[in-house]
């Protein structure tokens, strides 16, 4: 079992998304295990303040370094070894399904969700192993980043989804996108599903999915196709649509 543990300001937000659905299931069956820990608890400021005006001038408020602190160490206090502690912020690499697989490798991991300006640097240093992203933007706070994060590694855990096929063929697992898919009707509003899928040919049905991924890698994401593990199939089959486009 895999366990996260979120130092937010906002604990409240996680059960809205994280409650349901695969994840709340995966929890349910003791697969993953999810704790939110309210950094205000934690502050010595008899309003439960946890921000103050940063000594470099400029607006906005930081996140003072001691209710950050304890709020952490209410968990590693529990840890045999320092959790991996991980702080959501623009600055850092950004998030990909790589790092999720190598994510959903670890037992124990600390979110911790920023707010306001920033959070001050010391507490960073001392409890921070790595930064990460979603993108090249900037939201209000770590909250919506960790959900994300928590959600794909989750996916990668044995057992939260029915089989390693349901992510196996997802987009990015494998390096390329994923195949177009369909279901019933066979037919809607006059365009019908591609034959192969209801050939029974399952040879035929694979070769298809592979080429189709091919394709939508080429024609959303070519960067992708640079560092994809490909075939000489998969190379022949590009060159083709090369040569027809």
């Amino acid at each position: 079992m895999i366990k996260f543990n979120v130092l937010t300001l906002f604990p409240s937000m996680f059960e809205a998304v994280l409650g349901d659905s695969i994840i709340g299931r995966a929890r349910e069956n003791g697969l993953i295990e999810l704790n939110f820990i309210n950094i205000r608890d934690f502050s010595k400021n008899k309003h439960r303040k946890t921000d103050d005006y940063p000594y470099s001038g400029g607006g906005g408020m930081l996140m003072t370094p001691q209710p950050i602190y304890d709020a952490y160490m209410s968990v590693a206090d529990k840890c045999d070894k320092k959790p991996h502690t991980i702080f959501l912020s623009p600055q850092g690499t950004v998030f990909n399904q790589e790092k999720a697989k190598e994510l959903a490798k670890l037992d124990n991991i600390v979110f911790l969700c920023g707010h306001y300006e920033g959070v001050d640097q010391r507490v960073l240093d001392m409890i921070v192993d790595e930064e990460i992203s979603l993108g090249d933007f900037v939201l209000t706070g770590g909250e919506i980043p960790a959900m994300a994060v928590i959600d794909s590694v989750s996916r990668m855990i044995p057992g939260v989804l029915a089989s390693e096929e349901s992510y196996g063929n997802e987009s990015h697992y494998n390096g390329l996108l994923e195949y177009p898919q369909y279901t019933h009707p066979q037919e809607f509003m006059g365009v019908k599903i591609p034959d192969v899928l209801i050939s029974g040919h399952h040879k035929n049905i694979e070769i298809w999915k592979r080429q189709q991924s091919l394709l939508a890698t080429k024609k959303k994401r070519p960067d992708l196709l640079k560092k994809a593990n490909l075939t000489e199939d998969d190379r022949r089959f590009l060159s083709e649509i090369e040569e027809k486009s």
